[in-house]
């Protein structure tokens, strides 16, 4: 059995089953960010910033969803979207690493272009992230600028921006 799940608060999701879709991102930030803490530290510090964030910024945002990808009982695949220009902006979309391959980004972006049918989506790729293009290619978002241009006004030339239309 699978479903797609809309979450609109922390309330509304298993945080536990979220972080293990982000392990990897969890493990670059707290690498990056905590260099110089013991090993078992810096990933919970890492999770428990990335809870702060949904829970401080991301879920206080009007419109703002978790839309995650949810497959006999565990999170796949997961992404953000929230107000972005005249549409949303898909943002963090992950999929568990032992479930790459298998379709998942595709079809959690495939359910939340169904529940958005009327709204322009946008989403900010890494020019090198071939699996990314190709997942949003597949699912009819076309290029429309060679860089993004974050909601906090900051610009990275090494990304594109993409947008779907029904």
């Amino acid at each position: 059995m699978h479903m797609l799940i809309l979450a609109r608060s922390i309330r509304d999701l298993s945080f536990t089953r979220l972080m293990e879709v982000y392990t990897e991102g969890n493990l670059e930030n707290a690498e990056e960010f905590y260099p110089d803490l013991p090993e078992g530290q810096k990933l919970m510090q890492a999770e428990q910033d990335f809870y702060q964030y949904l829970n401080e910024v991301f879920f206080k945002t009007s419109g703002a969803v978790y839309a995650i990808w949810e497959e006999r009982g565990a999170y796949v695949s997961a992404l953000r979207l929230e107000p972005y220009r005249d549409g949303l902006l898909l943002e963090a979309l992950e999929t568990a690493p032992s479930r790459r391959r298998q379709g998942y980004g595709e079809k959690l972006i495939r359910a939340v272009q169904e529940q958005f049918p009327d709204q322009k989506i946008y989403s900010h790729v890494g020019k090198m992230d071939v699996a990314a293009l190709r997942v949003h290619e597949k699912c009819g978002f076309r290029r429309i600028s060679e860089h993004a241009a974050y909601i906090d006004g900051s610009v990275n030339h090494r990304a594109c921006t993409l947008c779907w239309e029904n």
